[in-house]
């Protein structure tokens, strides 16, 4: 038996404990996060939490930084996101295979945005011309329905982007604090109130919370009712009646809906339609932001020994580190895909673009695995609806320029047109598509027939109504 030495050249992947938490941080859902930045400020205590948070709402369209990271950190950043799809590590599989749709895990109904529902409603009463003046105010508006902005630059501002005189602007914002939901688009708490307490019948208990609420809200907010009565020269019952019917009005304009449920869908993006564009940003009000502790990362620089300490002060470093690449990765995966589909933003499925994970992938200079990692299990909220990222995506149909879900919004589309005594076959359906440009053959319309869980034409026919005899 001969022995000899060979030479061999091998490529690998190393896979080092902060590369394994990138990866796991990558696809981590909203409330998986918020639990694990939880836990870890539980469990490092070189972490703490950043209670700067009153930054305003756009500040997530800016890049987050991925961190003052060194050569070594550089090297985890850029293999990370050459990985395969293993299972143990995502969890479940890449790209959009299947007909899965994230869409059918919401319940359908109206826009969870509650600007775009006030402005639903609002179109049934006022006029055509004053609902952009009302948008205006209501894009500036935060998600509890108070003004971003001083009123008197809003208006300034709104009229010029308009062409609308400021007074047109101003008036409009009464109607709405006046509206159906009393109070939208007020300047502060006070107004808020004061808008609702108007709505209220006429008593003399109104009478006295409205000069509470215009002269004396910080006696309310210490709760000093008797100091109320001397100031407003009231017997104590009377100011007690006031105070709580002041506690009785809502604290914000916009409230959730009593009977939501307790396992709502957390939204990780938030997109939103202001100034003839759409903006993205990450939903951050969840989960908590972390930092390292600047005091206690100055006190160890310096210090010879502490191996421990040193060791929770890296991971510490590596959490931080790696939260800011998946907000950065997030983010950017986002824009492009709402980019990419602005148009089912504006009109609905059936302008969805064929979309792969490639494409994104190369939009964003990173591997399609990454793609997949970020968007499974992550949800954008829309004016449109809340729904899973993985709903952007569509595979193109063969042999036509539009998507396949497109195509089966447009079969929806004919099918809810159709008339109840004659219901259009799968072949009728093919036929009218045809004309659209739209090629596909009956067995797909019946495909995607299945898919909405349609009946045959057979099973949808009703009878036809008797017409009324005139007199």
């Amino acid at each position: 038996m001969k022995t000899s030495v060979r030479a061999q050249l091998s490529q690998g992947l190393n896979l080092t404990p902060q590369l394994l938490q990138s990866i796991r941080l990558l696809q981590l859902t909203a409330p998986q996060l918020e639990q694990e930045l939880r836990q870890a400020l539980e469990r490092n205590p070189l972490l703490e939490q950043d209670e700067d948070e009153d930054e305003d709402e756009d500040a997530g369209e800016t890049t987050p930084d991925a961190g003052q990271a060194g050569p070594d950190e550089a090297v985890d950043v850029a293999a990370f996101d050459e990985l395969p799809e293993p299972a143990f590590l995502s969890g479940s599989a890449g790209g959009v295979a299947g007909d899965d749709d994230g869409m059918a895990r919401i319940a359908a109904g109206s826009s969870t945005d509650p600007r775009v529902r006030l402005l639903q409603e609002l179109a049934f009463e006022w006029d055509h011309d004053d609902l952009p003046l009302a948008q205006w105010w209501l894009d500036h508006c935060d998600d509890r329905g108070y003004l971003e902005h001083p009123v008197d630059e809003l208006a300034r501002d709104g009229a010029t982007a308009l062409a609308v005189e400021p007074r047109a602007l101003l008036h409009v914002r009464q109607r709405l604090l006046a509206g159906p939901w009393p109070g939208m688009a007020a300047a502060d708490p006070g107004e808020c109130l004061r808008a609702q307490l108007a709505q209220l019948p006429g008593s003399p208990g109104r009478d006295l919370a409205a000069r509470i609420l215009a002269d004396h809200l910080d006696l309310l907010a210490a709760h000093d009712q008797a100091a109320l009565a001397k100031a407003l020269d009231a017997d104590a019952a009377t100011v007690a009646a006031a105070c709580a019917l002041i506690l009785s009005l809502r604290p914000q304009p916009v409230e959730e809906p009593a009977d939501a449920p307790d396992d709502a869908v957390i939204p990780d993006v938030v997109v939103r339609y202001l100034d003839g564009r759409w903006r993205v940003a990450l939903n951050t009000r969840g989960s908590p932001r972390v930092r390292v502790s600047a005091h206690c990362e100055a006190a160890l620089a310096g210090a010879a020994g502490h191996t421990e300490l040193r060791g929770l002060l890296d991971e510490a470093r590596w959490l931080v580190r790696g939260v800011a690449m998946r907000d950065d990765t997030l983010l950017r995966t986002a824009r492009v895909l709402v980019e990419r589909q602005a148009g089912f933003l504006a009109r609905g499925d059936e302008a969805l673009v064929p979309l792969t994970l490639r494409e994104v992938a190369e939009e964003i200079g990173m591997h399609e695995s990454t793609v997949s990692r970020i968007t499974t299990g992550k949800y954008i909220q829309t004016p449109r609806g809340t729904f899973e990222l993985k709903h952007l995506f569509a595979v193109r149909l063969e042999g036509a320029e539009v998507s396949g879900a497109a195509v089966r919004a447009m079969v929806k589309r004919l099918i809810d047109d159709e008339p109840g005594h004659a219901p259009l076959a799968d072949d009728t359906i093919a036929a009218l598509l045809a004309r659209r440009g739209i090629r596909i053959a009956r067995r797909t319309v019946a495909k995607y027939r299945d898919q909405l869980k349609i009946g045959p034409a057979r099973s949808r026919r009703r009878p036809a109504q008797p017409l009324r005899a005139a007199g």
